[in-house]
């Protein structure tokens, strides 16, 4: 086997050194303003998509009896909207401590492994960057910060602000929803229940990468759609994912 070429070191447009070698995730990258206020705009598109789906979460929170204020803590907090949506619809009193618990953990278990996913980049962050940034993170601007960083960004604050803006909408459309429930009547009216899905549809179509995306993706889709048939609750999201990972692990080529 021939030996391989050293790398040589290159600019990028943020100022830091790079590798040569072509493989992004091995380069380093910096936690700039500059990086911040990308992500920001970027990611602005789409939370006020998700805004709509924010209104929903909040005329459902206030029919299962949360108050406006106890909405918006949730949204601030959590930042998670199918975990959210799970807890209000057991929302009870006295509230269901372990059942809210252990459902909503099993819905956001899938973060395990979009998170680790970030690792390349995120291991040369310092700890406050990358857990800072991580408090942010959501389907919806993981989606977009993988991309760009795939793409051979080294922008590190990118997550930090394409969240900041999504929690930002998050919040206040969820108070709106909260506030506003009656004069917004049965969301399916408006198709607002049908925003997520198609913001997911739109965002997942910029992960296609040709034929070699069919195995995993299919995979997800079938065990995901029949552990729904047969497991009660929501593990279908976990198997899903761990199906698609493992069929990704096993057909990747060095």
């Amino acid at each position: 086997m021939a030996d391989a070429e050293p790398a040589t070191d290159a600019r990028g447009d943020d100022g830091t050194a790079a590798s040569s070698d072509g493989d992004a995730a091995a380069r380093t990258v910096a936690f700039t303003a500059e990086g911040f206020r990308e992500g920001f705009v970027t990611g602005l598109p789409v939370a006020l998509g998700v805004a709509g789906y924010g209104v929903v979460f909040g005329v459902v929170a206030a029919r299962a009896g949360l108050s406006v204020a106890e909405t918006a803590l949730m949204s601030a907090t959590v930042l998670a909207g199918a975990a959210q949506f799970v807890a209000v619809q057991l929302w009870a009193d006295p509230i269901p401590v372990v059942a809210v618990v252990t459902t909503t953990l099993v819905v956001n278990l899938r973060y395990v492994l979009m998170s680790a996913a970030l690792r390349p980049w995120f291991r040369h962050l310092t700890p406050a960057q990358a857990y800072g940034s991580v408090f942010f993170f959501a389907d919806e601007n993981w989606a977009l910060t993988m991309a760009t960083l795939r793409a051979g960004s080294r922008r590190g604050a990118f997550m930090l602000g394409s969240g900041v803006v999504l929690w930002l909408l998050w919040i206040a459309s969820s108070v709106a929803g909260a506030t506003a429930g009656d004069l917004v009547g049965d969301p399916r009216r408006l198709g607002l229940d049908f925003v997520v899905t198609a913001l997911f549809v739109t965002l997942a179509a910029g992960f296609w990468e040709g034929r070699s995306s069919l195995a995993p993706w299919a995979a997800a889709a079938a065990v995901a759609v029949g552990a729904n048939a047969v497991v009660p609750g929501e593990w279908y999201i976990l198997a899903g994912a761990l199906a698609g990972a493992g069929v990704e692990v096993v057909s990747y080529d060095d």
